[in-house]
């Protein structure tokens, strides 16, 4: 079965056209503009491309009733702009490019492949908010996590370089881009992670605060500040856009270097809160065997990776100055023999949005 995929992100859109052996035939990646722009863009590359058998598209949410790949039908597409606001930058993105898709294949069937489901089954002292059960049960108010595509690839190819199961392995996954994710799973299971009832919790991010006090949105409504404005500055002008005036990483590491105080105290912030998260996913496992880097950021900052592995030097984690320099594409960072095994993965959503729509098609278990 030839998959399309599509994968909406805040600041692009990735299409892959995959062949039944999975082998990647085209892959595009297209800038996020004006709606008019966007719709002329993929109408033009789809068209170029061999017809598909199906499509599958990149859901961030997938709320209480979505827990696995599913066809996507009037039913389901209303429940999905019901979840809309649960992820802002993303969830719109991905109707609209479903309704551009549907234009040029029309007859197609298209799947819903969701970054929640891989957290679904969280254990319920991780995915509970102490927070009045009628609010929880009426609001669906929970821990859901996300990056779940991304967590569930990384997992298994970090277990095939390692020459391991993922059944027998206890992992934290970093999904380090513009937004942020760590994910502790245990036997291939995830039993904790950073992102909460929303993309908007854990990691400091590029334009996203990450974890805060809750009291401090509760208190600038009291002082008149709009709750649509608090929403905005929390999604698109916060994280190391607030810090130091960009979410760029890139740019962020050149203006530390040259001795740039903001920059420097920028990337402080962000590896502060990423050292003691990825301590707690630790925690969370009762030991780590090993620590995978993935995601636009996780993949391409060696610098990034070897202060996280210093910082966890007393759990174990090691790497490999050469080896982490060096890293390009999937990669064991590690020194023979360390304790902790630090392993760089090519992020792949689209292989497990291929997988996740087969099995919706076919009745088959995903991967």
């Amino acid at each position: 079965m030839r998959i399309l995929t599509v994968n909406p992100g805040s600041s692009s859109l990735k299409i892959s056209l995959l062949e039944p052996d999975d082998a990647l035939h085209t892959r595009i990646e297209l800038p996020t503009g004006g709606a008019d722009r966007q719709a002329e863009r993929v109408l033009a590359q789809v068209a170029r491309l061999p017809r598909p058998d199906a499509v599958g598209v990149r859901f961030v949410h997938g709320g209480r009733d979505h827990t696995r790949p599913v066809l996507i039908d009037e039913e389901v597409t209303k429940r999905l702009y019901a979840l809309a606001d649960l992820a802002p930058l993303h969830q719109p993105q991905s109707l609209y490019a479903l309704g551009e898709i549907r234009r040029a294949l029309p007859g197609v069937p298209a799947v819903a492949c969701f970054d929640t489901a891989f957290h679904a089954d969280l254990p319920d002292a991780a995915a509970t908010y102490a927070l009045p059960v009628e609010w929880r049960e009426r609001f669906g108010l929970r821990r859901y996590g996300f990056h779940g595509l991304s967590h569930a690839y990384a997992t298994r190819r970090a277990a095939e370089l390692l020459g391991a199961a993922p059944s027998g392995l206890r992992m934290v996954v970093c999904h380090l881009g513009s937004g942020a994710s760590l994910a502790a799973v245990d036997g291939g299971r995830s039993v904790d992670t950073t992102m909460g009832f929303t993309p908007l919790d854990g990691l400091v991010m590029a334009t996203r605060a990450g974890a805060i006090d809750p009291g401090i949105p509760l208190w600038l409504l009291a002082h008149g500040v709009p709750a649509r404005e608090i929403g905005d500055v929390l999604e698109h002008r916060s994280g190391l856009r607030a810090l130091a005036g960009t979410g760029d990483m890139r740019r962020l590491r050149a203006r530390a270097a040259s001795g740039d105080e903001a920059a420097e105290a920028a990337l402080a912030v962000y590896h502060h809160r990423l050292r003691a998260a990825a301590a707690a996913m630790t925690a969370a496992l009762g030991g780590l065997d090993a620590l995978v880097f993935t995601g636009g950021v996780g993949e391409h900052d060696p610098d990034l990776r070897r202060r996280l592995v210093a910082g966890m030097a007393h759990l174990g984690a090691e790497i490999d100055p050469a080896l982490n320099a060096a890293a390009r594409g999937d990669a064991l960072i590690s020194p023979a023999g360390a304790r902790v095994a630090t392993i760089v993965v090519t992020a792949r959503e689209d292989l497990e949005i291929a997988a996740g729509t087969r099995s919706a098609l076919t009745g088959t278990a995903a991967p």
